[in-house]
């Protein structure tokens, strides 16, 4: 593998957060876990909800591991109708497939790639045959673009080309979720990097979500004239998805009091570090749709199928079910079941896929940790 020399766009001079060598336990994606549930590792739950609400799509029979034996998987990108899928590992910076026999093989190492801490090999996202990569490097995160080889069952890495850099980095809150959204444009979440004020500078692109060409360009129709800023005031966005009708979610880490889901329009201003949950429209924030206390969130990835928004969490270790048009509600899958859970998505044949994180240094990894796992949705 090797880079092109391609043009792309350095955004380092807009103000990229300062590296910050004291990091506080009230200020990381996630606390230490709580006491686990009491599944085993062979055990087999059956979800069952804490809360209801109408018109959710829901787990409808037994979960089944799909992979098992990752290490701190982050990102799953489906690649077609069928079960092979691409996995990004955050701390080994590997891309691995999951193929239609259910093994893993290593398609491709990402170079550059500085660990450590919440950074590392981050979010993937396919677009047009191509394979997009989020990860921390040296002098900060970066989105590159890969030529992605060969089909399934042999896919390799090809070319890579960098097509934004320099975005602000530090141990913790790099953000690293990327999307295409059904506008055909990339969206990219970057965390606040520790730098809170950072999040409220228009000329910063910390704690923000970006809009981008697949190219790495400022599209039209963004909100401030020559910017990829797309929304800013976020601390660390986690999850994106869509509705059928363009609506757009994201959820978000909290400091020390909520977590949030919010509804994402362009140009809006979400309020951190001025204000953390509810409680900001009166000073021209967007208040979160809905809000979750930290110890019993950390919601991370998020995927929107049908009519309702899934979001993974960490700490609170369940998949949590929302309805779209409702979204002050929720229900809660799995609690306790499989620990950790980091990112969600649709499988096939009506099914919800997630992914656990009990192998990232702040979980208690059973045996068959981290895994993939497949539930049928009803």
């Amino acid at each position: 593998m090797h880079t092109t020399p391609r043009p792309h766009r350095t955004w380092a001079a807009l103000g990229a957060a300062a590296v910050t060598a004291l990091v506080l336990t009230s200020c990381t994606d996630d606390g230490a876990r709580t006491l686990r549930g009491t599944a085993s590792a062979t055990t087999v739950p059956t979800a069952s909800p804490t809360t209801s609400a109408p018109g959710l799509l829901a787990p409808g029979g037994e979960p089944s591991d799909l992979a098992t034996g990752l290490d701190a998987p982050w990102s799953v990108v489906r690649t077609g109708d069928g079960v092979d899928a691409l996995i990004s590992e955050r701390d080994s910076a590997k891309v691995l497939e999951l193929t239609a026999a259910g093994t893993t093989r290593e398609v491709g190492t990402v170079d550059g790639v500085s660990g450590g801490g919440e950074g590392g090999l981050l979010g993937l996202a396919l677009h047009d045959g191509d394979l997009f990569v989020y990860s921390t490097a040296e002098d900060g995160n970066r989105i590159q673009r890969y030529d992605l080889t060969g089909s399934a069952g042999s896919y390799a890495l090809g070319d890579a080309t960098t097509i934004i850099d320099g975005l602000p980095s530090n141990s913790f809150h790099n953000g690293g979720r990327i999307a295409f959204g059904p506008d055909g444009m990339l969206y990219a979440s970057v965390g606040d990097a520790g730098t809170g004020s950072d999040a409220q500078d228009r000329d910063s692109l910390a704690g923000k979500i970006l809009r981008l060409t697949p190219d790495g360009e400022v599209p039209g129709g963004n909100p401030f004239r020559g910017s990829p800023v797309w929304s800013l005031g976020h601390r660390n966005v986690q999850g994106m998805g869509w509705t059928a009708d363009g609506t757009m979610f994201a959820s978000e880490f909290g400091q020390d009091t909520w977590d949030e889901l919010n509804v994402i329009e362009p140009g809006k201003d979400y309020g951190w570090p001025e204000v953390e949950g509810t409680g900001g429209e009166d000073q021209g924030f967007v208040d979160p749709v809905q809000q979750w206390a930290t110890d019993d969130a950390s919601p991370s990835g998020l995927a929107v199928i049908g009519d309702t928004v899934f979001v993974a969490n960490l700490r609170g270790e369940v998949v949590r079910a929302i309805p779209a048009a409702s979204p002050a509600e929720s229900a809660e899958y799995f609690a306790g079941d499989f620990g950790r859970i980091r990112t969600v998505l649709e499988g096939p044949d009506g099914a919800l896929w997630f992914v656990t994180n009990n192998t990232d240094g702040r979980g208690d990894p059973t045996e068959g940790d981290d895994r993939i796992v497949s539930v049928p949705l009803a």
